[in-house]
Parts: structure tokens; sequence; C-alpha cells
């Protein structure tokens, strides 16, 4: 027996079941409460891979965190970005962010299939489903033949039903009252 396939069997980390959880709505908090779960994740010794879709550029306050994390949690988690530099909205969608959608999802589905991650968090996924530059039907075939110990966190937006569907915990983060609705700009150290 090899010594990765003998790892993963001695490590209760690795029989853990893995469970599929969407953080959607039109609230502020999907992405802030998948990077909570990263941390807690971490600090557990998990592994875990963060797939930011839509977001390019480096100017988010996690990733300065994330670069200064401890070496013994740092080498634990894995970040990438397909996206162009700035968020893809429905408004200013370009050739370009069907190309990193692209990418970014078969990068996402080697990741999910390796099993060397107990946590992969596809950050605004659900955005990249519901402007159609990822295939729904692409996302729930890989949901449905996940590997069991993997945990699987979708977040943003317009979670289509069929996402829902398969999960096995939904939050919706719904607004109540927002700065913005009075005219404030999105906030370094707050919002990014």
């Amino acid at each position: 027996m090899d010594n990765i396939n003998s790892e993963k069997l001695i490590n209760p980390i690795f029989d853990t079941i893995g469970y599929i959880q969407v953080y959607t709505g039109n609230g502020k908090g999907k992405t802030t409460a998948s990077l909570g779960l990263s941390m807690r994740a971490l600090g557990r010794g998990w592994k875990v891979m963060l797939i930011m879709f839509g977001k390019g550029g480096d100017d988010y306050g996690e990733l300065y965190s994330f670069r200064e994390l401890s070496p013994n949690i740092k080498k634990n988690l894995d970040i990438h970005q397909f996206g162009l530099d700035r968020i893809a909205w429905a408004n200013n969608i370009q050739k370009e962010d069907l190309k990193e959608a692209a990418t970014g999802w078969d990068f996402a589905k080697n990741a999910i299939n390796s099993q060397d991650y107990q946590l992969i968090i596809l950050d605004e996924i659900n955005i990249m489903i519901d402007l159609k530059l990822i295939a729904l039907k692409e996302v729930t075939s890989v949901l449905d033949s996940k590997p069991q110990n993997v945990e699987i966190v979708l977040t943003g937006r317009n979670a289509h039903p069929e996402i829902i569907k398969r999960a096995h915990l939904v939050s919706e983060i719904q607004p109540v009252k927002h700065y913005w609705n009075i005219g404030l700009n999105a906030r370094k150290g707050i919002e990014y």
C-alpha cells in the first residue's frame, strides 16, 4: 500500500462524510460565511481549496490575510482565481469571462475528483451558472458523483433550484437593511 493511500486510511479527517452546502440570496455575507468555514476547517487540519469564480485581481482582504497565515496552516490552503480583474456581472460579461469560467470549472472538477481536499469552496459559482458561463448540468453531475469525503460549498446569488435540491445545507442570506441603499460604495476591509 503506498504512503498516500495508507495516510488517507488512518487520517480521521479523510473519513469524514462530506456534504454539500449552499450560501445564496441577495444579502451580504455569502463569501464571508464560506471564508469563516474555511478558517474553522484549517484550524482542524483539513486540506482546503478556495476557487474564486468571476473575481480576478489581487485586491481582496481575504487574500492578504491568507498570505499571512502561519506556515503550518497555510500549507493546507490552496487558492485559485478564475476571472478578470473585476467582478463579473450580467452587464459586463465578455468573451474572456466565458474562457475563465470554463478553465476554472475544469480545475474545480479535477480538484474535487482528486480527493486531496476535504473542503472545496466554489465561490460565486451560482452566479456563473445563472449567467450561463458554466453549465448547470455539468455542476449537478459533479455534485451527484462527488467523492463521499469531500465537503463542497457553493456561494453566490441566484442558486438554481437543482443546486438547492442536491444540497444538504442551504443558507439564504437576505438583506433587511444595507448601507448601499443610502449611497455608500463597497469598502475595503468590509466588502473586499
